[in-house]
């Protein structure tokens, strides 16, 4: 594995072992005085973020310094392509400075695959337009796996802005790869065209959907990538999709409640089921790190050294 650019792409076994070296990470680390490990020192990481980023910019940045790399955060408003320069002319600047790896975040699917045309070093997608967030899937299924013992015939329902969400396109493929049942669950206008072809189970009553499942993973309302009215008001989406206190309780007991965040918290969300028990959205966060060290490990050093 030379890259991480989709959970598509990825087979079963890199999966399984990329959490499992998210594992001995947290183990590893978890504890230490400082909590950092020397495996990547001497290394480059930039963080190439053409788009605005706040946790998984910053997730990236303390995965690459608890493993005692060098870190560049490349921002594009603040940077030579508001002045015009290419993508391709960034990337050669970034080989010349003799970066080892390049996280990349950018607006159009595919930018992260034509970097790899252009760098000898590693290229890890954080996100491409609707397409892909490989680490988000990662860090989920990281977590549903600690907290359900494993993910092997488990249900797993998606709920929301399907159409516009790289993230459960990542998490679809991912899943389904590690043995679950995907449940798409939204509205038929935020519901993608070629959804027929993908290997889940669909439905738009929310009620019932929720008994048998194992994970609800509630998605964001993505407005900014929203160019038409997809639901009357949001008063309404909330009222037939948001995961309220009465919906929480039509779930099995042991089931865990997910988000990606940003919450658009009583709409999507209630605060108070974000703030439950049940919620796993702050462990989603320590999880980002965990994985994101054990991707840019096993990128970096083929898993040679720790």
């Amino acid at each position: 594995m030379k890259h991480l650019l989709t959970t598509k792409e990825l087979t079963r076994e890199e999966a399984e072992l990329i959490l499992d070296v998210t594992e001995q990470m947290a183990e590893a680390v978890t504890g230490r005085e400082v909590p950092k490990l020397p495996a990547l020192r001497g290394r480059t990481v930039v963080n190439l973020f053409y788009e605005d980023s706040t946790r998984t910019r910053t997730s990236f940045e303390t995965a690459a310094k608890r493993l005692s790399a060098d870190v560049v955060n490349f921002a594009a408003k603040t940077s030579s392509v508001n002045k015009g320069e290419s993508l391709r002319d960034t990337a050669l600047t970034l080989q010349a400075m003799g970066a080892d790896a390049v996280v990349i975040r950018h607006p159009a699917a595919g930018a992260p695959q034509r970097l790899t045309e252009w760098l000898d070093g590693a290229v890890l997608n954080a996100g491409d337009g609707t397409h892909a967030h490989p680490t988000q899937a990662l860090l989920d299924a990281y977590t549903m796996r600690r907290r359900l013992g494993g993910i092997e015939g488990r249900t797993v329902a998606i709920v929301g802005d399907i159409l516009h969400s790289r993230v459960a396109r990542s998490n679809i493929w991912l899943l389904t790869k590690l043995g679950a049942n995907v449940r798409l669950v939204g509205p038929p206008t935020l519901l993608p065209k070629d959804i027929d072809d993908w290997p889940v189970e669909i439905a738009y009553d929310l009620d019932a959907s929720l008994k048998g499942v194992d994970a609800v993973m509630m998605l964001r309302v993505q407005h900014e990538r929203q160019n038409a009215a997809f639901f009357p008001t949001a008063n309404e989406y909330a009222r037939l999709y948001g995961l309220d206190e009465r919906r929480l309780a039509l779930m099995p007991d042991h089931a865990i409640v997910m988000h990606p965040g940003p919450m658009n918290r009583g709409m999507e969300i209630a605060a108070s089921v974000a703030d439950s028990p049940r919620a796993t959205i702050t462990e989603q966060v320590t999880n980002g790190v965990w994985v994101r060290m054990a991707v840019l490990y096993l990128l970096l050093t083929n898993g040679e050294s720790k």
